[in-house]
This record gives C-alpha cells, structure tokens and sequence, in this order.
C-alpha cells in the first residue's frame, strides 16, 4: 500500500482524534500539520502521531494526498487564501465542520470546487484540543460526505475507503440536506435544552427548589446545554435559515399543545406521547450521532458508612475511570440510589460485570 501524505490546517479536538484514528489503522503514513498553537503541534510530533510541524500554510502541503481544515469557520477563508498557492491538483480537499453551505459557498469562491469533499464526523466531546484527542472518538460514528458536483466519482469513493480506515461510517448526501438534517436533530435539540434550562431558572424560587429536585429525565434533556456557547453561537450564525424554519415549526406544535392541554383534550394529548414513544423507541441504540450515548446505571447501595467508597474503590482497583458519580435524590422517574457514568461502553460493561452482586441491584437507563 502506498504511503499517503495527510495534511491538517489546525489540529484539535477533531483534527487531533482523526490523525489518531488514521494513525492507528494505517501503517504507510506520513503526516503534515499547522496550528496557531507550536505547543500542540511539538506534542503531537512528540507523540508520534504526526511527523512535520509546519510553521504556516506553506509548501509542506504541495504534495498532500488530502488536505483537512479543521481550523474553526471563521478562519476558513484566510486559511483557503493560503491553501490556494499550495495545494495540489490532485489533493482531496475536505474539512471537518458540523454546517455545510458555509464551506462549499467559501470553497466556490476560491475556485477549489473541483477537488473539495466536505466531512462531518458527527463525533464529539464536552472536552477541546489535542489533548482530549482520541482514535476511539470516531468509531462507529457517522462520517457525513458533501461532495461538490465537480468532485467526481473516484475521488469521493477513494475518500469512502479512507473514512472506513478511520474505523467511522461514511454517509453520502448534499449539503443542504445535510444542513437541515442536522439543524433538526443537532442544532435545534441544542437552541431547547438551552431555552428549558432558562425558563427553569428564570421560573424556579428564590431558594431554588426546581434546581434542587431537577429530576433524571429533565437533566438528560438538558444534558446538552452544557455545551459550548461560543461554538454554538457560530453554528447558528452559519444554519440560520434551517434552524429557524425547524424552529418555527416547533413553536407552531407547542401552541398547538398548549391548546389541547387548555381544552383538556385527552386523546390528542395520548397521541402526542404515544407517538412519540413509538417513534423514539424505533431509533438504534448506537453511540453514533451529534448527541450522544451516555454510558451509566443506576445502582442501588446500603445507606452505611464505606458503601459509596467500596463501589469507587473496587472500579479503581479495576482500572475502570469514572467521568461522574452521584446521588440520585429525585427517584420519581427512575430507580436506583447512586448513578454512575462512565466515559465508555466498555467501561460500562465492566463495572457492571464487577458490580453484579448480591450485595447491589443495578438498573439500567434506557436512552
């Protein structure tokens, strides 16, 4: 197999974790980078992951076989100015960001649409940078492809087999479809658990009792809103139009319920819960996706001194990480005393194996 030349113009979070994954599941590789952070760059070389530190978008890229923008959007066209004097006719050009119109737009004023593939590695975290990069972040997640018209068939089935290296699922699909699929299922999802989470606070008293007994339910909800502002005020900035529309319409079904529930009309609002039971139950229970799978259960300990550090200290001894530990004070809609979160499946899976005991009864969620 013939050595490829990967280059990447800044190397985070995404960047980082896709040099990794192609790191790990490639042997003939040699890869380039550029970031405004050297400190990042003098890791990742230290690391091994990539093999040249490139002071600026130079000619260390000339002979890239594909070219990654991993750079926030905002520097897109800087950058591209840059790329233009460098690249190769034959290089793939693709990037990394979660909207599409925006690149592709930027990508036919460069005049570059003749070897850009657009990419979305719908993977993530709540953690940035290189050093929360990881190979393991982009397994089995979907790898969404926006070809431009002039990209051709070979380049786009070449760049396929290259995602599949990475251990991730490619999908195919214009970039405007794919900017309304993912206002619908990323971006709006993100707009409500931000919008419920402020009509809780500005609703709750003044001693902040909803905030104390927030319950499972409403926390998984809202889990999201944890996430970054700056990073999502950009995406609604560059998804407006679809956000808004997806949005307009969702503000259309509220007020239709709220007419049911003024009217107490009790079968329009069973079918509303069915329904949606019905459909949510029908989605696949992958860690794949914008949002994603939390890995946690519920067990229920002896309220008596050392419990809690018994279950810590016999995951620890075990090698097993912990992302979060916590009492569950408000049983209503889920049971178990103590809820456990772990960083992965694998993880899970174990501690639940170590933990199944007599001497505990765990639960799992279902999400």
């Amino acid at each position: 197999m013939a050595a490829l030349h990967i280059g990447f113009i800044g190397l985070g979070l995404i960047g980082g974790s896709i040099a990794r994954a192609l790191r790990e599941n490639r042997s003939e590789l040699y890869m380039t980078a550029y970031d405004v952070n050297a400190a990042t760059l003098e890791t990742a070389v230290e690391d091994g992951i990539i093999d040249r530190a490139a002071p600026q978008i130079d000619g260390a890229f000339s002979d890239c076989d594909y070219l990654f923008l991993c750079a926030p959007v905002q520097k897109n066209d800087a950058n591209l100015e840059a790329v233009k004097k460098v690249i190769s006719p034959s290089c793939t050009l693709t990037d990394v960001g979660s909207v599409k119109t925006n690149i592709h737009e930027h990508i036919a004023r460069a005049g570059l649409e003749a070897q850009f593939i657009g990419g979305h590695p719908m993977a993530g975290s709540e953690r940035f940078g290189y050093a929360n990069s990881k190979a393991k972040l982009l397994e089995n997640a979907y790898y969404i492809l926006t070809p431009t018209g002039q990209a051709g068939s070979r380049r786009l089935e070449a760049y396929r087999e290259l995602v599949q290296t990475m251990g991730a699922i490619p999908l195919v699909m214009d970039y405007r479809q794919h900017d309304y699929v993912t206002a619908g299922i990323s971006h709006l999802p993100h707009v409500i658990a931000a919008s419920l989470v402020n009509l809780v606070r500005d609703s709750d008293s003044q001693d902040g009792v909803m905030k104390l007994v927030a319950a499972g339910g409403f926390k998984d909800i809202t889990r999201i809103a944890s996430s970054s502002a700056a990073m999502w005020q950009q995406i609604c900035l560059t998804n407006t139009e679809n956000i808004s529309k997806l949005l307009g319409s969702y503000i259309d079904s509220l007020s239709q319920i709220k007419k049911e529930l003024d009217n107490r009309q009790g079968e329009a609002l069973y079918q509303l819960f069915d329904s949606a039971r019905v459909y949510r139950d029908s989605f696949i229970n992958a860690s794949s996706g914008p949002i994603k799978r939390v890995y946690s259960f519920n067990i229920d300990i002896d309220d008596r001194p050392g419990m809690l550090a018994q279950v810590a200290t016999t995951l620890a001894f075990n090698n097993i990480n912990i992302k979060n530990i916590g009492i569950v004070h408000n049983r209503e809609y889920e049971e178990g005393v103590l809820r456990i979160e772990f960083y992965d499946e694998a993880s899970q899976d174990a501690a639940k194996r170590l933990l199944s005991t007599p001497q505990f009864i765990i639960h799992e969620k279902r999400l």
